[in-house]
């Protein structure tokens, strides 16, 4: 017995002394440990981009092969998972191209134009400002003073192609190389075609190694946080395109300048909950305010603020459903936490994780008071 502890002993201290020269030598190290790091992150990232497109796409896939699956024909019953794939990326396929074909072109157009003309909207706006009454509101000091700060705003700045080219490039991340692209997309494929496999082995895989209470425990929360991300990141995607399609046309009819650039920024900004389409609609009211005056900018504003009430109050929570089962303080909690730490993928991201973390706690709780009855 006095054996088998000085044994245990030796080992533990043995192991110790181990873990202390591996940590000396990883921060001796510490510059090549971060490059190599930083090469496997780069050399996974067409992997990762892969993966993320395919959580994307799982929803629209898994409802289409279940209409292909209601088919009479055999052949298409036996190739619905197949199908159902090569069916979502022509889809999506399509999408991009007209997006490429008619929406981008415009947006860059109008974005141009607005630099090159914004000084000249400005003025015009400053003086018909100047030429109201004295006793009007629009004469007060608060709104002097923003007049000023916008016109110190060097919008060129903001609105430059190559700069907003950099920020989406920053902000997607990815390596922009032919063949990572096509990693990517072979990756995606593979996944959304071998999904059921690939979930069976890591049922398996963890079968193996943790014991069938925590197993079972571990297959709970999984699901319920999968079905919370994946509602959450669909229905919030497919929001926004709704949003700013319908905002786009609005301002078509009503012919305010910039109207596709307009509605394409209202449906962006509103991939973040509740402070997204505040911030896109004011912008959007200030544009117009100064691009084609105040009654139509009251107008625009108007119909814009319906529209959101509508897709606040009725196409979101159809897109949606009851899946997100949150209140709005704990929502304008998570985005403002998500937001000053983790900046615009934190303020979109905030809301899931905050209702994963509800979970746990409200879990945690049940089960203690469960124990303390």
């Amino acid at each position: 017995m006095e054996k088998k502890r000085k044994l245990t002993k030796w080992l533990y201290w043995f192991t110790f002394a181990i873990a202390v020269i591996f940590i000396y030598k990883m921060l001796d190290n510490f510059t090549d440990i971060i490059n190599w790091v930083s090469k496997l992150l780069s050399t996974l990232m067409p992997f990762v981009v892969g993966v993320l497109i395919a959580y994307l796409l799982y929803i629209p896939c898994r409802k289409i092969e279940a209409k292909i699956k209601k088919s009479k024909v055999k052949l298409f019953k036996k190739k619905a998972r197949s199908l159902s794939v090569l069916i979502v990326y022509i889809l999506v396929g399509i999408l991009i191209f007209l997006a490429i074909r008619f929406i981008i072109p415009v947006v860059q157009e109008s974005i141009v134009d607005l630099t090159n003309n914004f000084q000249g909207y400005y003025n015009t706006a400053m003086d018909k400002l100047r030429d109201l009454p004295e006793d009007s509101i629009l004469k007060s000091e608060e709104v002097i003073e923003l007049a000023n700060q916008i016109r110190s705003i060097d919008i060129g700045e903001y609105l430059n192609i190559d700069n907003i080219w950099n920020y989406a490039k920053e902000a997607i991340g990815i390596a922009t190389g032919i063949f990572d692209v096509f990693v990517a997309f072979i990756v995606s494929v593979y996944i959304l075609v071998e999904r059921k496999e690939i979930v069976e082995f890591f049922e398996k895989l963890l079968r193996a190694i943790f014991k069938e209470k925590t197993y079972n425990k571990l297959s709970e929360y999984f699901n319920r946080t999968n079905e919370i991300f994946l509602k959450f990141l669909s229905s919030q995607l497919l929001d926004a395109i709704v949003i700013g399609a319908l905002t786009s046309i609005a301002m078509l009819i009503m012919d305010v300048k910039y109207a596709v650039l307009l509605g394409f920024m209202i449906g962006l900004f509103n991939l973040i909950p509740y402070f997204g389409a505040i911030i896109a609609v004011i912008i959007a009211i200030i544009i117009t305010l100064i691009t084609g005056g105040l009654s139509k900018a009251v107008i625009m504003a108007i119909v814009v603020i319906i529209l959101q009430q509508i897709d606040a109050n009725i196409i979101n929570p159809k897109i949606v459903g009851n899946s997100l089962k949150i209140s709005p303080i704990l929502v304008i909690f998570a985005v403002t936490v998500g937001g000053a730490y983790f900046g615009i993928l934190g303020m979109f991201l905030g809301v899931p994780i905050a209702c994963v973390i509800k979970l746990l706690i409200w879990d945690y709780i049940n089960m203690n008071l469960n124990k303390t009855n």
